[in-house]
């Protein structure tokens, strides 16, 4: 599905890259930022890198930047609550808004917000940490995850012959021991996906195959773990369908740039097995990353790729 995008570049803007910060995924964001600092210099730009502390609004008011690329991943540069501060500094910025930042990092939030209107995901609730040592919240296997953390940051599958004690054990090291509350859904066997959505159009299905238990945060980030089948063979209605539920999903939360879908597949139901887990309003731009890779399946170079996501800023 390659095609022919014909990005035009503006020159001799002033970005302000935004990396680093103090969320679990800072390494990720600096790697991020790094490389889109080096992609808008190659274009022509000029770039200031800032590696976000608490001065931020100090720095930014002297740095002046013409637009602000956030390269921030998870809380607070993807949760909302940078955006507003950019909104009230009058600094225009790269990826979504503050409403949509708000609802998509809260994966609770984004279930109630998608499932009205048709998008299928996983039935679960939240759950006190403190009550897993007394009893399951149900049957096994399920998956429990913290509500506001990206990148599979501190999800743990919990089944029958698992390792964490039934009930969970509490000097089991885990998410409830990081969390007071966490969302239980019920573990869908099958296929990792994941679809990138850029603008108004959703790039290609991506399948994720891990060496080892599941599609974690080591194994997003660490060469040699996951293999990446882009195209993903898939039947085309289960392809068609989760391209179309990726860019609903953007368009219903108020995306804007690019973001990513990810879901699960459970072939033995068909294309009534496909079930989006979360949307990603700020994913990865490193070498392992997959909108990058969707990207240039799609004819898209890196450079391109960032600079579409900064026009669309401006």
């Amino acid at each position: 599905m390659p095609g022919n995008w014909g990005v035009s570049v503006a020159n001799n803007l002033h970005v302000a890259v935004l990396m680093g910060g103090w969320s679990a995924e800072r390494e990720v964001s600096l790697v991020t930022g790094e490389g889109v600092a080096q992609a808008l210099e190659g274009l022509g730009h000029r770039v200031t890198r800032i590696d976000m502390d608490r001065n931020l609004a100090l720095v930014l008011d002297g740095v002046r930047p013409d637009v602000v690329f956030n390269a921030l991943h998870g809380t607070p540069g993807e949760d909302g609550t940078v955006q507003g501060m950019l909104d009230l500094m009058g600094i225009k910025y790269t990826h979504s808004g503050l409403v949509t930042s708000v609802i998509a990092i809260d994966k609770e939030l984004t279930k109630q917000h998608l499932v009205p209107r048709g998008i299928r995901m996983p039935g679960g609730h939240m759950v006190k940490s403190e009550s897993l040592y007394q009893a399951d919240p149900m049957a096994r296997p399920y998956v429990l995850k913290p509500v506001n953390e990206g990148s599979s940051v501190g999800v743990a599958i919990v089944t029958d012959g698992g390792n964490y004690g039934n009930p969970i054990g509490r000097d089991v090291a885990g998410p409830w021991q990081e969390f007071d509350e966490l969302l239980a859904e019920p573990f869908i066997k099958g296929h990792e996906l994941t679809v990138a959505v850029l603008g108004d159009e959703a790039l290609a299905v991506t399948e994720l195959k891990p060496t080892h238990e599941f599609y974690d945060y080591d194994a997003k980030y660490t060469g040699g773990l996951t293999e990446h089948v882009c195209p993903a063979q898939i039947p085309d209605d289960v392809r068609d369908a989760a391209m179309a539920m990726a860019l609903q999903a953007h368009q219903a939360l108020g995306c804007k740039g690019t973001s990513r879908s990810d879901f699960r597949w459970d072939d033995s139901q068909g294309i009534e097995g496909l079930y989006l887990l979360e949307v990603n309003t700020q994913p990865g731009m490193t070498p392992l990353s997959l909108v990058p890779e969707q990207a240039k399946y799609r004819g898209m170079t890196y450079a391109e790729l960032v600079q579409r996501i900064v026009e669309e800023a401006l």
